[in-house]
């Protein structure tokens, strides 16, 4: 059971011919696995892949290292399984594919898994110390549980990342991103907010789905005398709150639970939502993913509502969904129109990250096309600022 009281699922498995039961952890959602086996240093790197091939689940009761080195070799021959079905042809095909080689490839990963104690340790040989890292991700615990070691590993490596932080030129500082929250590693659309103009006489602003809270910050790095940051996931207030803490940005910066707006109008209204129209499957890929490209619409849907008679709403967007085929440019510019607004200006910038120059990777195309834009927006019949 967890701190709030809730019911975790439960995983039942046989061991030495008795039944047991654990806490089941899964920050995707995966329900718990009912074909499981107990595997140690005696099973090798084909066995395990036959058992996970098959649907079943290997629960890990031997040295810690071996466990990961296991792990990287079925990544490995996950990775080189071969693209089967019809080749595709459009770039929307191609990014469905995409997503299913993704889930085929987390599926098959997530069935490595390893026990964790109440108190986040492993009961493993050679096993690292975790407990600050689950602590930081997950509630605290009552009872034992089970973990895939992929997302162990990955709650290790988001603690690492918290520990030394992102440096970003624009605040002046660092932020440092929490398990679950979207890490500002791409910096273009942060300097498209550090550059943009700002609408005179702005002293207040809103920063709406703040996530670590980096669009806020560099807002009140730019002289702004109040800050309202809003977002509704429990994990990126704290992030944010933290944040700017550490920067000493408190007296300019609030955070605030809400869904999209806070009350009141102000002459500046920043958003940076999704960028791509598809389903997450993971809490962090709500950073990533907008279905129907839902937060998108409604917050062009009301904007109007929430700016001052001369004020201006920044979206923050790439066009990657664009190239990808999930949404048009026209579509954008409708709802623009529907939402009683027009475009007064466009600042772009090309994205720089590895992944522009990696021929390797399936949507390769739509990356090298891509355009990161702040659209400068105002209530349609509105003066120019």
């Amino acid at each position: 059971m967890g701190e709030n009281g809730k019911m975790n699922p439960r995983i039942e498995w046989q061991e030495a011919g008795q039944q047991h039961t654990a806490d089941w952890r899964s920050e995707a959602g995966v329900p718990p696995h009912g074909k499981i086996v107990i595997g140690d240093d005696r099973l090798g790197a084909d066995a395990a892949w036959r058992l996970i091939s098959d649907g079943t689940a290997v629960l890990w009761r031997g040295d810690w290292q071996n466990a990961r080195k296991l792990l990287l070799t079925l990544t490995t021959r996950v990775d080189r399984l071969p693209r089967t079905g019809k080749r595709p042809v459009t770039a929307a095909e191609s990014f469905a594919r995409h997503r299913q080689v993704q889930g085929r490839r987390a599926g098959l990963l997530g069935l490595l898994l390893v026990p964790l104690k109440a108190d986040f340790t492993i009961p493993l040989r050679r096993a690292q110390d975790v407990k600050q890292a689950c602590s930081e991700a997950y509630e605290l615990a009552t009872e034992d549980s089970v973990v895939s070691l992929r997302e162990l590993l990955a709650v290790v490596s988001a603690h690492e990342w918290r520990k030394k932080g992102i440096p970003v030129p624009a605040i002046e500082g660092r932020i440092y991103p929490h398990y679950g929250v979207f890490s500002p590693v791409r910096g273009e659309y942060v300097d498209l907010v550090a550059k943009a103009p700002l609408p005179s006489n702005c002293e207040l602003a809103f920063d709406i789905g703040t996530g670590s809270g980096i669009l806020a910050a560099v807002l009140a790095r730019r002289g702004l005398q109040r800050v309202v940051a809003t977002d509704q996931d429990a994990r990126a207030l704290q992030c944010a709150t933290e944040n700017v803490q550490k920067l000493a940005l408190t007296a300019t910066v609030e955070i605030l639970k809400a869904d999209l707006f806070p009350p009141g109008r102000a002459p500046l209204v920043v958003c940076n939502p999704p960028w791509v129209p598809a389903q997450p499957s993971s809490p962090i890929e709500y950073a990533v993913y907008d279905p129907d490209s839902q937060m998108l619409r409604s917050f062009l849907e009301d904007l109007a509502n929430h700016l001052t008679p001369k004020g201006e709403g920044w979206l923050i967007l790439s066009d990657l969904a664009e190239h990808l085929g999930l949404r048009s440019r026209q579509q954008l510019l409708d709802w623009i129109a529907k939402g009683g607004l027009r475009v007064v200006d466009r600042l772009d910038v090309r994205p720089q990250h590895p992944k522009v120059s990696d021929r390797t990777d399936p949507l390769h195309a739509a990356r090298v096309a891509e355009v990161t834009s702040l659209w400068r927006l105002v209530v349609a019949d509105a003066a120019v600022c």
